[in-house]
């Protein structure tokens, strides 16, 4: 009898595996919408190699793995088994490039794959909503198979894919954070029309007043520790400019014409971008090379700490020096990469115009609006929502995972350019001006969403 239930678990199980999405829910699980379930599933995937590279570059991971007799080349060994394994490549920032170039070419693989899917229908969305074991055994070999690509110039190059992919990468994290405040602001004044007026909007003032206090006191902090008064000439400019272009924002969402025609607009929306665009600069300045300009987290919380070198000669360079894998700005990076992963998954926007620039269609979010059929076996199948027309661009959101491989990576290696070397990493300008633009376009882009409307009036922007 229990061989029998184990066969039939198994039978079960595998047909999940080769199926649909609507496989991955249980019976204690909500109803949702197949569509939902798929992106939560790539996303999950997503999360799973970040997970795997956190792993890979944590400290003291190369010497935990030299312990292993007869694993890593030039660790202890077995008399009779020969080192095979370089564990300078499969741990510290070469193992997260290779990790990540593995996610990419899994996510650019699928993103041709769905170039132009219009529906459910299309044999090509089984192949996006099921066959999820062997989805997760191509990106396996994908990985193992990036991890014998030889040094060379591949960290440099890659490098360079990174930086770029980031860029565009932290304006969709803006355009996402621009839907989020909108869906908020909107969900809240809803509420609040609903009954007990005083209280939500008294709340909705509260958070948009905090955003702003954040903020400002991110602009003070800022000429305070990262500017001096006969240098730093760059982060003056980079602190003043945002800060400028944040007021000019906030003015704009709530002007009597803009919101006549965005009615959804307000401050909630600009306090959130304007905290996001200080978060976005002092990223920037983190990466600055002139450590007189961009002094460690530890030198402004301890004391004890010196901000800025000694004077005197330099010390000589070390053969290996330790590369500080992790910092503030690594870790709140991570954080706000996660929260944007999630909610692009699940998001359900009513906003027309960012609805047009994340290429999905209004209101298909987590939640179905009808319950869902439970099977015999007590799995709940996700409704199908797409055959008519699909709710988001199959390409698009491979190619926004594509983008976000990018952005990790250069997230957990700090933003770090290897050197000719490749023993160690330094900060670059480069990833200075990379950040600090796309947080100008980022606002280029909020800004437009406000007077589009009004700029051409004969457009349905409803």
């Amino acid at each position: 009898m229990g061989a029998c239930l184990a066969v039939g678990s198994l039978a079960s199980c595998a047909s999940c595996l080769c199926g649909s999405a609507s496989c991955l829910l249980s019976s204690c699980c909500p109803s949702t919408y197949n569509s939902t379930i798929s992106r939560l599933a790539f996303s999950f995937l997503l999360l799973l190699g970040t997970l795997v590279s956190v792993i890979m570059i944590l400290p003291g991971m190369e010497d935990h793995l030299k312990k292993i007799p007869g694993f890593c080349v030039g660790g202890s060994s077995i008399p009779g088994i020969h080192n095979t394994v370089n564990c300078d490549i499969i741990v510290g920032y070469k193992s997260v490039y290779r990790m990540c170039f593995a996610m990419a070419c899994f996510f650019f693989l699928f993103f041709l794959i769905m170039i132009r899917v219009r529906n459910s229908k299309d044999p090509r969305a089984a192949i996006q909503n099921g066959f999820w074991f062997f989805k997760f055994l191509v990106l396996v070999g994908i990985t193992v198979g990036a991890f014998f690509i030889p040094d060379g110039t591949f960290n440099t190059v890659w490098y360079y894919f990174g930086v770029v992919g980031s860029f565009i990468f932290i304006i969709i994290q803006l355009i996402l954070l621009v839907d989020f405040a909108h869906s908020w602001n909107l969900s809240w004044v809803q509420k609040a029309e609903e009954g007990n007026s005083k209280c939500w909007f008294a709340a909705l003032m509260t958070f948009t007043v905090l955003n702003y206090v954040l903020a400002f006191t991110a602009v003070v902090l800022f000429y305070v520790y990262y500017t001096k008064p006969d240098d730093c000439a760059e982060h003056k400019a980079f602190i003043s400019l945002n800060f400028i272009f944040c007021i000019i924002v906030s003015i704009v969402s709530i002007l009597p014409k803009v919101q006549d025609a965005q009615p959804s607009s307000g401050l909630l929306q600009a306090s959130l971008i304007s905290l996001y665009t200080m978060y976005v600069t002092w990223s920037a300045m983190t990466n600055n090379p002139n450590k007189q300009c961009n002094p460690s987290l530890l030198s402004l919380v301890s004391p004890g700490a010196p901000a800025t070198p000694p004077p005197g000669p330099a010390p000589p360079p070390m053969a290996h020096a330790p590369t500080q894998w992790w910092d503030a700005q690594s870790i709140v990076g991570l954080i706000v990469f996660l929260f944007c992963t999630l909610y692009a998954s699940i998001r359900s926007s009513n906003n027309s115009q960012v609805n047009r620039l994340m290429q999905t269609e209004e209101g298909q979010g987590l939640n179905a609006d009808f319950e869902a059929s439970v099977g015999e076996d007590g799995v709940r199948r996700a409704v199908d929502n797409e055959e008519e027309a699909v709710t988001y661009s199959y390409s698009f959101f491979h190619f926004s995972l594509l983008l976000a491989s990018l952005y990790i990576m250069m997230t957990l290696t700090n933003w770090y350019k290897p050197d000719t070397s490749y023993e160690a990493m330094q900060t670059s300008m480069p990833a200075v001006w990379v950040k600090i633009s796309s947080s100008w376009l980022g606002l280029a882009i909020y800004l437009w969403t406000l007077v589009a409307p009004i700029v051409l009036p004969d457009r349905d922007f409803s």
